[in-house]
């Protein structure tokens, strides 16, 4: 018993180093909400627990990350579920192309968030919390109004993510794939035309400085998670993960509360700064959009769970009319 006690008082005195990364660029709103978050877990565990933040791509694109998680270089990731589907795949359901908007995500997410959490954890990982990112927008270098005029320019597609690149080949697109650290230099020598992404992450990056375009539709819903390794979480006395956890989820609350405000501001933004904002009938796109649907059904996405997300947002439409 003596023993165990002594073992018990030897790691809650071991600092625990949480190394973290994440695509949010540097000074951007969610690289700031994670910096104060590092902060607060160094005083909720009085300075043992260290959030180490590298922000902006400095580790590589979302699936470099997931990898060095892999082996250890990392311990934790703030990553969009398309990051994600490396570990667990069916988050993106959520992003499959004309299926969810905010208000759907919103109502169906939290019934299948136990689910996913455990879906996550059986991979070793355990999901610190949840985030919107918003609604993905589509931005190109040219004023394209319908998808049929879309159809020879090049899309960005992301690297190790089968689903977009058979998604935008259904939907009648070009898609080239690409390091999400590529994007920038890819569109000053017009290797890629269009971007789908949330328009905050676009007026940080400066994409739209070749990208001015912007389809206004909503192509898809991103969402993002902060995963942490099993086995480094764990290193952490019991007592402190459920401080660390509360702060995690408070700070991805005001995310939430705010990420409609920020696109929606990031897009008045740049359009001070030139952006075009192309207004266009919604139905072209939205049968573009669905017909990328069997890309991610049974191909990445789990049919039951795929099906169930659908059933899902289908009873809350219907239960808003």
């Amino acid at each position: 018993m003596l023993v165990a006690v002594l073992l018990g008082n030897l790691a809650l005195a071991q600092d625990v180093t949480i190394k973290l990364g994440t695509l949010a660029p540097q000074g951007s709103t969610w690289h700031n909400l994670l910096k104060e978050m590092a902060e607060k877990w160094s005083e909720a565990s009085g300075g043992k627990v260290k959030l180490k933040i590298y922000a902006g791509g400095t580790q590589g694109s979302e699936g470099d990350m997931v990898r060095k998680m892999g082996v250890g270089q990392l311990q934790a990731a703030s990553i969009t579920n398309v990051g994600l589907h490396d570990i667990v795949a069916e988050p993106m359901v959520f992003s499959t192309p004309g299926l969810f908007d905010e208000r759907d995500f919103r109502e169906v997410f939290p019934k299948l968030e136990t689910q996913l959490n455990a879906s996550t954890e059986a991979k070793g990982y355990v999901v610190l919390s949840w985030a919107q990112v918003g609604a993905v927008r589509i931005f190109c270098t040219k004023p394209y109004a319908t998808p049929e005029a879309a159809a020879d320019a090049k899309f960005f597609a992301w690297d190790g993510d089968p689903a977009s690149v058979a998604a935008f080949k259904l939907s009648g697109f070009r898609p080239v794939v690409l390091s999400s650290t590529d994007i920038v230099p890819s569109l000053q020598t017009g290797m890629i035309n269009c971007v789908a992404q949330v328009p905050a992450y676009v007026l940080t990056a400066r994409l739209f400085d070749k990208a001015n375009h912007m389809v206004d539709y909503p192509w898809a819903y991103l969402v993002g998670a902060t995963i942490v390794k099993k086995d480094a979480w764990e290193k952490i006395p019991a007592d402190v993960r459920g401080k660390l956890l509360a702060i995690t989820k408070d700070i991805n609350a005001r995310i939430d509360a705010e990420v409609k405000r920020l696109n929606d501001d990031a897009v008045t933004a740049m359009k001070k700064q030139g952006l075009n904002v192309v207004k266009v009938e919604s139905a072209p796109w939205e049968k573009a959009a669905m017909r990328s649907w069997p890309a991610v059904r049974g191909k990445i996405v789990p049919e039951p769970f795929f099906d169930q997300a659908v059933k899902l947002r289908d009873e809350a439409r219907k239960a808003r009319k």
